[in-house]
């Protein structure tokens, strides 16, 4: 059986060599896959558990369209989002593009001229950038009268509270929380960590509206943000909560006030919720979130492995390969740019869709600087689907997430490491 596996990765591009290595790192990973495992369990039981409280029926999986009046299965999956995340409300729908909508949805419904967003833990992710009006852009936050301020983190990681306490002002009105590390090799925030920052910011200003972008945290851990003081969640659904089935969407999370001012910047100010055709999505939407703990698992599985592959060959690696995790996505850092596009280009290659094209990097909307993407999805831009990207610029770092079986995201890895075995970018020990 290991030999016809062995061959089986031969046919496929997987040198012997590679495969070995491989295969000698995944097996000290069991009882860490347990892990995974048994949080899993729990999560699939907090999702059956919602789908069951809110009475999810055979109708609730039809299409709506036009306006969308009483769709009962947007409704209720709504209702199903809220009761999973212990919410008061929920806003599911596939009129929100993608997670950077979802954040500039909640936040310019529930910001006004004159109000200030803070951001305690550094830098926002690069697409906010123009959202917010860092980077100048039409119809920012920054061209209505809303002002920004950040406090960046620690060198060791921790929070600056001090710096925090004095960012506060009577202007400022939320409070953004990213709790992936985006392009950086800051680590990413525990649902703990989210709630100790929360209760700190409360205890400063308890009007002051908490929102988390949780993208790639969901299913993670057993408790979200929301469970710990968040007033607002939000993510997006080709990402972990679609469970590889969503083909667009995003949701937003919380109190029920919130939530609402978000529904009337989706919309329409008047209309909010009322309206929204979900188009022949429910099914995929209801599938998904039901999948989307194993799915998670697996990703996360292979987060695990790759942190530990490249850990052993002396790359840097964010989190390390014994760290908890707090959301899928692994950082290596490579060190030059040949590095970064080979991973990418193997990543490329394991996909069951577009393998034989080998990304470039470009100037992709919304970044700095060139990027490189590898996602061969079958969802574009999905990244609970194998994929990895990275900005080609120092330190040379690469993000990789995703994964919809354990079996792919450990193929992605090997091809990764086998493109830079290839390429003498790397020496197996």
């Amino acid at each position: 059986m290991i030999n016809q596996k062995a061959e089986m990765y031969e046919k496929i591009g997987i040198s012997r060599e590679v495969w070995e290595y491989g295969e000698h790192t995944a097996e000290r990973l069991s009882s860490r896959f347990q892990q995974i495992d048994e949080t899993a369990e729990y999560n699939q039981l907090k999702v059956i558990r919602a789908m069951q409280e809110n009475r999810v029926s055979e109708a609730c999986l039809y299409a709506s369209s036009g306006y969308g009046y009483n769709d009962i299965g947007r409704d209720t999956l709504e209702k199903v989002y809220a009761s999973a995340f212990s919410t008061e409300d929920a806003l599911v729908r596939p009129q929100i593009a993608c997670g950077t909508h979802a954040l500039a949805v909640a936040l310019s419904g529930n910001l006004r001229p004159g109000d200030e967003l803070l951001s305690p833990v550094g830098k926002p992710y690069d697409t906010l950038e123009e959202v917010i009006g860092i980077r100048p852009s039409n119809g920012s936050l920054a061209e209505y009268g809303v002002s920004y301020r950040q406090v960046d983190l620690l060198p060791d990681g921790s929070f600056d509270y001090e710096g925090i306490r004095k960012a506060v002002n009577d202007k400022t009105k939320l409070v953004t929380i990213q709790r992936s590390k985006g392009y950086q090799t800051r680590p990413t925030l525990s649902v703990q960590r989210i709630g100790e920052l929360i209760r700190f910011i409360k205890s400063i200003r308890p009007d002051l509206i908490c929102m988390v972008d949780n993208c790639y945290g969901e299913f993670v851990e057993e408790q979200e943000p929301s469970e710990v003081g968040a007033d607002l969640m939000v993510g997006s659904l080709i990402k972990n909560p679609g469970g590889g089935l969503a083909p667009i969407g995003g949701y937003i999370a919380g109190r029920r006030e919130y939530v609402e001012n978000a529904a009337y910047r989706l919309t329409s100010p008047g209309l909010g919720k009322e309206v929204g055709a979900t188009l022949g999505v429910n099914q995929s939407f209801y599938q998904g979130f039901f999948l989307a703990p194993s799915v998670t698992a697996a990703a996360l599985k292979g987060a695990v492995f790759a942190a530990n592959i490249y850990e052993r060959l002396g790359f840097p690696v964010l989190p390390d390969g014994k760290e908890s995790r707090h959301d899928i996505i692994q950082a290596v850092t490579l060190g030059s740019p040949e590095a970064v596009i080979a991973f990418c280009r193997g990543i490329q290659a394991a996909a069951p869709v577009d393998s034989y094209v080998a990304p470039e990097p470009w100037a992709m909307p919304g970044y700095d600087s060139d990027v490189i993407m590898a996602a061969g999805a079958f969802v574009q831009g999905s990244s609970i689907e194998l994929s990895a990207d990275g900005p080609i610029k120092p330190p040379y770092a690469v993000y990789f997430q995703g994964g919809l079986t354990w079996a792919h995201a450990k193929l992605g890895i090997l091809m990764s490491l086998q493109k830079l075995w290839e390429a003498n970018l790397v020496v197996l020990p």
